[in-house]
């Protein structure tokens, strides 16, 4: 892999392709450390202190750090990935859109459809975000003023927020859009795993310094993050091969056809889509207790999903993604409306009747291994779960929270991402250096 990389520095365009690459992270790192105007810097340092962990330190490492400065760009590019997730679910139920994406150019115009579902998606998360930061600082608001439409500079300093953000998303989807046309790898994929690389060593000297058994929980942290490596390559690579026949064609002397393929079907088909969806409905209960008076249940409601620690919440996250993996994978499958593009081509699968059989038996097939993708996702959502009760049992007197859970560094929905863009990129590299006539370097 060293010496593909040394190829790939040594041809002009490819040098080009990853210095461009690398310039246009480096723009999105300053971008992230420009603030919002209006923010509270005090009030928002205090916050980030006192709620390291839980939901703010997920935001926060996703973001590559644009969270803790609440920089213009902290909505990073998760509305447009939201709104990318809806009109994929909306295709089968709506027809007209159905029509449309099998149309030709009809791609281009679904991409059109979800950059204008971003802005919405960017202004509801902006408002959202500042209203679970509002909920986490006990009232205490990052922006004052923000949200109070009575007086005419607080309604001009919310709207000024909510355009800032919702024009830093577009920025970001820009700058993600750039890298996918003139750099390496899928640009939205790669802005978010530049956030998640550049923030992990500030969580993990933060983890450090908050555990009374630093050198135990590094330990653990390097054995998490390496069978993780292991498991997911594992999972991601796994795929079940459906055998396709294609008929046999004559046309004056000669023959078509008749050759032999498969149809791959990944184990993991979703990628973390589930876990995405799963963090984001798993913060409602904690915001919803924000509403309740003082009392016993609001104080279990936040001390299990305020603070994402305890069975309840480990269990409800893993039921959740469970659900959602079959769920978008029914979905996905659907889509792609296999069996009718195989019947097009002539193609059939051995022992099973083209048209609406040959979908109930690929439906039918995909649910099987998607049980194995579901449980891993599910398994890799709790890990910081397992970990918190291990280290529990081996030290019961040390205080567990987010902010010390090794698991935490790297959650398991950023330790997919990672592995997964660095796969997809070091194979477009491979790609690239194939074409020139260099050996491929994934083995």
């Amino acid at each position: 892999m060293i010496e593909g990389l040394r190829n790939a520095f040594r041809l002009p365009d490819l040098r080009n392709k990853l210095l461009f690459t690398g310039l246009i992270l480096i723009i999105y790192q300053f971008a992230a450390h420009v603030p919002v105007v209006g923010v509270d810097r005090n009030a928002l340092s205090t916050l980030i202190e006192g709620n390291s962990g839980g939901i703010i330190g997920v935001l926060n490492l996703l973001s590559g750090g644009a969270v803790q400065n609440f920089s213009v760009i902290a909505n990073g590019v998760y509305p447009y990935i939201t709104a990318s997730i809806i009109i994929q679910v909306l295709i089968p139920v709506i027809p007209r859109l159905e029509e449309l994406s099998k149309q030709p150019g009809g791609k281009e115009t679904l991409d059109r459809y979800t950059y204008y579902l971003t802005i919405p998606m960017a202004i509801i998360q902006a408002i959202s975000q500042i209203q679970i930061f509002n909920a986490l600082g006990n009232g205490t608001s990052i922006i004052p003023g923000f949200g109070d439409f009575s007086n005419p500079s607080d309604l001009l300093l919310t709207l000024t927020v909510i355009a800032t953000m919702t024009a830093g998303t577009m920025f970001a989807v820009w700058l993600g859009n750039l890298i996918t046309e003139q750099g390496i790898g899928n640009g939205i994929s790669i802005i978010i795993f530049a956030g998640i690389v550049a923030r992990a060593p500030a969580s993990l000297a933060q983890m450090m310094g908050s555990s009374t058994q630093p050198i135990f929980n590094l330990v653990e942290f390097i054995l998490f993050v390496l069978i993780g490596i292991l498991v997911i390559v594992f999972i991601q690579e796994g795929v079940r091969r459906i055998p396709v026949q294609y008929g046999k064609r004559v046309r004056g002397r000669k023959q078509y056809g008749g050759a032999s393929t498969h149809i791959p079907l990944k184990v993991n088909s979703v990628g973390m889509i589930p876990l995405i969806f799963a963090q984001s409905i798993i913060t409602f209960p904690a915001l919803i207790a924000s509403l309740f008076p003082d009392g016993p249940l609001k104080t279990a409601i936040n001390d299990s999903f305020g603070s994402q620690t305890g069975a309840l919440y480990w269990i409800t996250l893993f039921l959740l993604v469970f659900g959602f993996t079959f769920i978008y994978s029914d979905i996905m499958v659907s889509n792609q409306n296999l069996a009718e593009n195989l019947q097009r081509n002539g193609g059939f699968i051995p022992g099973i009747r083209p048209g609406k059989r040959t979908q109930e038996y690929i439906l039918r097939v995909t649910r099987r291994i998607t049980f194995i993708g579901a449980l891993f996702l599910g398994i890799i959502a709790v890990v910081p779960g397992i970990v918190e009760l291990i280290n529990r049992i081996i030290f019961p007197t040390e205080v567990m929270t987010s902010a010390n859970n090794p698991a935490m560094v790297l959650t398991g929905s950023a330790l997919i991402i990672v592995v997964g863009v660095v796969i997809d990129t070091l194979r477009q590299l491979e790609a690239q250096l194939v074409m020139r006539n260099y050996d491929k370097f994934i083995r």
